[in-house]
């Protein structure tokens, strides 16, 4: 029996969301690919439509669900981050909630249509309008996280985050979080920045995704990538920081340089320049793995992400 590729619409939460569903020539595991949580992250979903596109012409064992851009709502109003109509980010909101708002309506029936039965799964992220993002891969602690870090290893990013359950963690209620408590390997993979389309990073997601079909022995020895990729440096803390003042954010690092702890990463100064009013120091030694690049921020607004 051949590979076949079926392009149809998943009905979530009142929308339509286009998918492509492949079907291998012989049973395998059953992989769910997602890109477009967040409306603006463009390198991640041209990196998903590329890769599906190629998956019909070679050998697979077990069947691929892709979805190249699953939050419509966002993407159609280039909203970074959150939903208009409620205001909610979508990737701190999985399970999700069917009796709860767009957003939360929304999560839940991904989990349940996406999530729920598959294999493994890998939400493919880059930085969105205002992030610069060096390549990484987050996976959860857990039951499953062995099969997790073989998923993030397999993706072939320089950095791999775990993350620990807890009060401390820098995110919750993301898909990969839910995934994991239901049992299910999964990953989020970050790859892209600040709302463009990067053609090298497009690649990195297409490498990555078929480094997993092969990890995952849904493809031929040899036939997904050339060569194992690199090592990659693991971090098990990941450090979010935020401005205690309105006013321009300037950091005075870049992503993927290394930190000392005390360091001072940057600054934020009043519109007009004359008075700083905050200065960031590193709060432990580590990476950045991402940076907002916009200098505008608000008490409480993200500044940068440290990988420690």
């Amino acid at each position: 029996m051949p590979v076949t590729v079926r392009r149809h619409a998943v009905e979530l939460a009142g929308r339509d969301v286009p998918v492509v569903e492949i079907t291998g020539s012989a049973d395998g595991p059953k992989l769910t690919v997602i890109a477009g949580v967040h409306g603006c992250e463009y390198t991640s979903m041209a990196g998903v439509r590329k890769w599906a596109g190629t998956l019909g012409s070679g050998d697979l064992r077990g069947s691929v669900l892709a979805v190249p851009v699953l939050n419509l709502a966002a993407f159609e109003a280039r909203s970074p981050f959150v939903i208009p109509a409620d205001g909610k980010n979508l990737n701190r909101c999985f399970p999700g909630d069917p009796a709860g708002s767009v957003t939360e309506r929304l999560a839940a029936a991904a989990f349940a249509k996406l999530i729920v039965g598959a294999d493994a799964v890998i939400d493919a992220h880059c930085g969105d309008l205002p992030e610069a993002l060096e390549p990484f891969a987050i996976y959860d602690a857990g039951p499953v996280e062995d099969q997790a870090l073989g998923l993030a290893l397999a993706y072939g990013l320089p950095y791999v985050i775990r993350q620990e359950p807890g009060p401390d963690r820098a995110v919750a209620g993301t898909t990969s979080t839910a995934a994991a408590q239901a049992g299910i390997p999964a990953i989020v993979a970050e790859a892209g920045g600040c709302g463009i389309v990067e053609a090298d990073k497009v690649e990195m997601h297409v490498r990555g995704l078929n480094g997993v079909l092969a990890h995952l022995g849904m493809v031929p020895p040899g036939a997904a990538q050339a060569a194992a990729p690199p090592e990659p440096t693991r971090l098990n803390r990941f450090i979010w920081l935020r401005s205690e003042h309105d006013g321009w954010w300037e950091p005075t690092v870049a992503v993927g340089e290394s930190v000392a702890a005390g360091q001072l990463i940057g600054t934020v100064t009043s519109l007009d320049g004359a008075v700083v009013r905050e200065r960031v120091h590193a709060p432990a030694a580590g990476v950045p793995m991402f940076i907002t690049s916009s200098p505008a921020t608000q008490a409480g607004g993200l500044l940068l992400g440290l990988g420690a």
